[in-house]
């Protein structure tokens, strides 16, 4: 019975212990407030995309401190920022864990590209010395266009198909699912194609992908989000907030068709989040970054169960 032992060393934990120092003093000096959140809460994200954990019939494990730090932000307080340990179910491999750790921070009266360079900051403070070159911010459409040769607003989702090389198996799967197509594109044909050593900014992803961020205003078909990639490693999702109860309702409830269409758990709308929204949401930024993956990247490992004291499951 040799699997009792830790799958990180020690000296895995240190380097741990170092960057989340560095984390607290970024956000230390620039008074941005540390705050806990729970991990069982009675709502949970709706996102399709996203499988949360049940605790017996009313609660849920969370994962994203996002929703309670939103309800913060609705009660009055400042910048905030949390470390918080979260759940996704059927989230493993090489660069996903079951359960990690979220960096996510809120901003408030920031725009998109005042979030995104707070991101970079951020990131460059942490891993000193590895990113001093200007990161390239380009546009999701233009990402689409330049790797694989499709606009992803016009192409029928038979090109996407044909773009992703699909076989029959995963044409049945996906469908005529456009924004799954997407972003299959992005996770394996784009981002891939990102260069190593250097920092990619993609944003303003199209509005079927906008999760719970904001419009563009000026430019309604896309969304005030962005992802950081370091290379083809995924490292945040950020986006300028969406402050709109009767759109967030609405999405939401798009969300459950698409999770009872695609046969995945029914969840609740968060009603505790539903009303904060409605007291009034301030005008923020909000990123979530992976912990783990950022230690990935600064101890130049390719497995997150490297840098973690104890693996998937422990």
């Amino acid at each position: 019975m040799g699997d009792w032992r830790p799958t990180g060393d020690v000296n895995a934990a240190r380097r741990r212990a170092e960057l989340l120092a560095r984390i607290r003093d970024y956000f230390r000096c620039r008074d941005v407030l540390a705050v806990d959140t729970p991990i069982l809460g009675t709502g949970t994200v709706t996102d399709p995309n996203i499988e949360s954990v049940a605790v017996g019939r009313a609660a849920w494990l969370q994962t994203s401190p996002e929703y309670f730090m939103k309800r913060l932000l609705a009660g009055g307080y400042p910048d905030i920022y949390a470390i918080a340990r979260v759940i996704r179910a059927g989230e493993t491999g090489r660069r996903h864990l079951a359960e990690f750790t979220l960096v996510e921070w809120y901003r408030r009266d920031f725009g998109l590209e005042a979030i995104i360079q707070d991101t970079l900051a951020l990131t460059r403070h942490v891993i000193k010395g590895r990113f001093d070159a200007p990161a390239e911010i380009i546009d999701y459409a233009e990402a689409m266009r330049r790797h694989v040769g499709v606009d992803p607003f016009d192409a029928a989702v038979a090109d996407l198909a044909l773009a992703a090389n699909a076989d029959a198996r995963l044409r049945q799967a996906l469908d005529d699912d456009r924004d799954a197509w997407l972003d299959l594109l992005m996770a394996t044909v784009v981002a891939p194609r990102f260069p190593a050593g250097r920092l990619t900014v993609v944003r303003h992803y199209p509005v079927g992908q906008a999760a719970l961020a904001r419009r563009c205003p000026m430019n309604p078909t896309v969304a005030d989000r962005f992802e950081l990639f370091a290379g083809d490693l995924e490292l945040a999702n950020g986006y300028v907030e969406l402050t709109d109860p009767a759109e967030l309702a609405a999405r939401m409830d798009a969300d459950l068709a698409v999770r009872a269409q695609r046969a995945r758990c029914a969840v609740p709308r968060d009603r505790r989040l539903l009303a904060a929204m409605e007291a009034g949401l301030p005008d923020c930024a909000g990123v979530a970054l992976g912990l783990e993956r950022l230690q990935m990247l600064a101890d130049g490992s390719d497995d997150i169960r490297n840098v973690v004291t104890f693996g998937d499951p422990a």
